[in-house]
């Protein structure tokens, strides 16, 4: 999957992503990340990439000719998002959709913002990744990436992790997780987990990620449409483990 992004930073961005599993996604060919710095195509000494709004306020603007010069000398893959906090919602789905497709592009914005005419005339649509306001968009394009690599065939391990994580195809938080020792400063695992019973496990896994997934995000419930019998009997059968 090629993804390109465009920032003023881009040691940021590389340096985040040459890590972990996503370090071995492009040392492994599963990844071509293309990252590209506007001043770059810039024409003054200077490389200027922003200046003052029109209409006066506070805070500089980012430039739209460098922006478009380096998307048009980069032909990136589409769609193309402008990350900021009035575009839609990044999420599970989302990163689904984007995950199944063959790339996409991101510009990373700075300053009191970017010039409109980029998000008009250039981009395909605003990313978000929540109501909070950043510095700038790298740590979101970096958020977006691994929410989207690891996804990918073969950036895994275990070819079932995303089936069964928060926000997996069960559509519910994911269950508490225990290693050794099975006790720990008095607080033992679950006895459940260390009996052998594995349809009873699952059992189990199922009604905590229930349990957790009523407490806090009730949202989730709902877009599954309710709490099914199979689900009222697991959360009868097994109690709620303390949750902070």
């Amino acid at each position: 999957m090629r993804i390109d992004v465009f920032t003023i930073f881009p040691a940021l961005i590389d340096g985040f992503c040459g890590e972990s599993l996503l370090g071995k996604a492009r040392t492994g060919g599963l990844l071509d990340l293309r990252l590209h710095d506007p001043r770059d195509q810039t024409t003054d000494v200077h490389r200027t990439i922003d200046d003052q709004p029109f209409g006066g306020g506070a805070g500089m603007v980012m430039k739209a000719e460098p922006l478009f010069a380096a998307v048009e000398a980069a032909q990136p893959p589409r769609p193309l998002f402008v990350l900021g906090p009035g575009g839609r919602r990044f999420d599970q789905r989302m990163a689904e959709e984007l995950a199944a497709g063959e790339g996409f592009s991101l510009i990373c914005g700075r300053y009191e913002g970017i010039d409109h005419r980029v998000r008009e005339h250039l981009a395909d649509g605003e990313l978000s990744i929540g109501d909070v306001v950043l510095n700038g968009g790298e740590v979101a394009a970096c958020l977006v990436v691994e929410a989207v690599v690891r996804l990918l065939p073969g950036a895994m391990g275990n070819h079932a992790s995303p089936v069964h994580e928060s926000f997996g195809q069960h559509g519910l938080l994911e269950e508490p997780q225990y290693t050794r020792p099975a006790e720990f400063r008095g607080w033992p695992v679950p006895e459940v987990l260390r009996g052998g019973d594995h349809a009873r496990i699952q059992r189990w896994r199922t009604a905590q990620a229930l349990h957790r997934t009523i407490r806090y995000r009730p949202d989730l419930i709902e877009a599954r449409g309710g709490l099914s019998e199979t689900d009222r009997r697991l959360l009868e059968e097994f109690p709620s483990l303390t949750y902070p």
